[in-house]
């Protein structure tokens, strides 16, 4: 299936929320949960946020912090003890219905030039290892990403 073609990448809305939240929920073991309530507190700190959609359907987003943002995460801060100008990936969900048509792989086509146009020269994330994000990991290492560390 390609409906990779159908979508659309952009900044992410209000009345997204919903359908973010609910993808959330689909793979929480693999991010951490996340309501409403917490979605509107990530957001305002996020530097990026956009969402691919595919026929009016949110189908995936991708949320990113810039480095300096008052965000109170292990993880985050993990990175932050480590390089002065980044930027954080604190999650990307992709519906399950959709993984392997290149919707991930558009989300960081988009952020790589967001960065690229500010100025950030480091892209982070984390990935589980506990319990294992093996689908993750082949991702991440297919785009680029190399693992920085661990903690």
């Amino acid at each position: 299936m390609d409906d990779n073609k159908k979508t659309h990448i952009r900044d992410a809305h209000d009345n997204d929320y919903p359908s973010v939240v609910r993808l959330n929920d689909e793979v929480v073991e693999q991010t951490s949960p996340m309501n409403l309530e917490r979605l509107n507190y990530l957001s305002s700190l996020a530097a990026y946020f956009k969402v691919a959609v595919s026929d009016d359907q949110v189908v995936a987003f991708l949320l990113a912090m810039k480095n300096g943002a008052s965000y109170q995460n292990d993880n985050y801060e993990w990175f932050s003890s480590r390089y002065h100008s980044f930027l954080y990936v604190d999650r990307i969900v992709v519906d399950s219905t959709f993984q392997g048509c290149g919707i991930g792989t558009k989300l960081y086509r988009d952020l790589f030039r967001f960065a690229q146009a500010a100025g950030i020269p480091l892209i982070t994330c984390e990935i589980n290892v506990a319990p294992p994000n093996e689908i993750s990991t082949a991702f991440h290492t297919r785009i680029g990403f190399s693992e920085a560390g661990s903690q």
